[in-house]
């Protein structure tokens, strides 16, 4: 048993492209799912610098991944930054994390989708909360998302 390679395919259409075999979709079509209590939502700019700092940071195992373990460590007082995913049902899964980040002062930010998020972890599976502690390895990227995501407004 071998592996076939799947051929790329150069479309110039999007429609194309997902006939072909793609099925990514397109930052508004993720945004239309996402529930209503996904405030702050990462702009598309910042939802890319989220994966990329969440996939440095699985490299190095610096992440806490999913509402239990997320949770304990937050209680514990680990600090990092927060990322949930914005197309989570049901809500009540999560909904408690937002009021702990605000109450030891973490950042936090939704993504809007839960399957780019546990693929960015290097997982199959999909997750809906990463807490993303902070490392020398990527510590640049880091920050700078800290910052972005502390500028944020947040919901009333």
């Amino acid at each position: 048993m071998t592996k076939v390679k799947k051929e790329k395919v150069a479309a110039a259409d999007p429609e194309e492209a997902a006939a072909a075999g793609g099925n990514e979709k397109s930052y508004q079509e993720l945004v239309a799912n996402v529930n209503p209590i996904s405030q702050p939502l990462a702009s598309r700019k910042l939802s890319k610098k989220l994966y990329k700092c969440v996939k440095k940071a699985a490299k190095v195992k610096n992440i806490r991944r999913g509402v239990k373990e997320v949770q304990k460590f937050i209680n514990k007082g680990e600090k990092g930054i927060v990322v949930m995913a914005g197309d989570t049902l049901p809500i009540d899964v999560y909904c408690h994390l937002p009021v702990m980040c605000e109450d030891r002062s973490l950042p936090y930010a939704y993504i809007p989708s839960k399957v780019d998020l546990g693929s960015s972890a290097g997982s199959k599976r999909p997750t809906c909360v990463i807490l993303i502690k902070p490392h020398q390895d990527y510590q640049d990227a880091y920050d700078e998302c800290v910052e972005e995501v502390s500028n944020l407004p947040k919901p009333l």
